[in-house]
């Protein structure tokens, strides 16, 4: 990345409140790199300017912190590895299984997760209502990034969550309000919102959303 979006990332972490090593930045440098070559020959993602990666893909993705601290986590939906993979940078002991239905999204994760020496990462090719057999009430944390409406996201999650375990809906400025429409189907699959994060996105002028949803 240009000097100019390392130093808005640099910024928009310490923003977040997150402390990152020269060595964990230098990896997302490393991803960024390795995003856009690949982007020049499949689509991977609409974000592919150093700034937007930077901003819209990095420090968005490390919002997931203010919530995930460690702990085994399935990103579902997870396109060309966001949240998952900076957040893995991140927090290098957090276990992921990674699923996307589109294989060269898959494909990418997989060589970024080799080029990045990832240990406690699979990326799979596989749809989310498919996991429940072998991932019956497995994670911490089931995340998703601006992946579909509340109550579907909610329905393939709920399955593979501990009891103990938090849904993290990563959602934009409205996120509170499809909470709240959400509410009574969440409660009809046994679900409930735990509470809603709202804050700006560092180094831009957009809005986010964690929406946090537990079992009960």
């Amino acid at each position: 990345m240009n000097q100019r979006a390392k130093d808005l990332m640099v910024k928009g972490v310490g923003e977040l409140g997150i402390t990152l090593s020269s060595a964990q930045f230098a990896a997302l440098d490393l991803f960024a790199e390795e995003l856009k070559k690949w982007n020049r020959k499949i689509n991977l993602t609409a974000i592919f300017d150093d700034e937007g990666i930077a901003v819209k893909h990095f420090v968005d993705s490390l919002s997931l912190l203010k919530v995930v601290t460690g702990g085994r986590m399935l990103d579902i939906g997870s396109g060309g590895g966001f949240p998952c993979i900076p957040a893995k940078i991140a927090i290098p002991g957090l276990e992921v299984i990674s699923v996307d239905a589109v294989v060269k999204k898959i494909s990418f994760q997989k060589q970024a997760a080799r080029l990045l020496k990832f240990a406690g990462f699979d990326a799979r090719h596989v749809r989310a209502e498919t996991l429940t057999d072998e991932y019956a009430q497995s994670f911490d944390w089931v995340v998703s990034r601006a992946f579909s409406e509340l109550p579907l996201f909610v329905s393939m999650a709920l399955p593979v969550l501990k009891e103990t375990g938090t849904i993290v809906a990563m959602k934009g400025r409205n996120g509170a309000e499809e909470a709240s429409a959400a509410e009574n189907e969440l409660a009809k699959m046994g679900a409930r919102i735990e509470k809603v994060i709202e804050f700006p996105l560092p180094c831009s002028d957009e809005h986010r959303s964690l929406v946090l949803i537990r079992k009960g």
